[in-house]
């Protein structure tokens, strides 16, 4: 049975459970296609409307900003994992079953 829930519906709980998560030491695993899969930890700086941005620690002292869309996240392009676990925090992919 497919996911009842429509894909903009699931795109605005991402947004939502994001901005709750706004300010906390997230690591981020990304597809980038032909093979490339970044990793990287950072702390979630902002969940705008359509994207949201995570500050990336780089070496030296450096920051760098990343942007990422939330139907990366939706599609399981992006993957954020907890630091201090390693548990995913956002599981939109698989077909999750939920009471309406």
């Amino acid at each position: 049975m497919e996911n009842d829930i429509p894909p903009v519906n699931r795109v605005d709980r991402i947004r939502d459970e994001l901005k709750s998560l706004e300010g906390q030491r997230v690591r981020v695993r990304a597809n980038m296609g032909r093979s490339r899969i970044i990793e990287r930890t950072g702390t979630l700086v902002h969940a705008h409307p359509s994207l949201f941005v995570i500050e990336i620690e780089e070496r030296r002292g450096r920051t760098t900003r990343q942007s990422y869309q939330y139907v990366d996240v939706l599609t399981g392009t992006v993957e954020l994992y907890d630091t201090d676990t390693g548990e995913r925090l956002l599981d939109f992919s698989t077909d999750e079953e939920e009471d309406l």
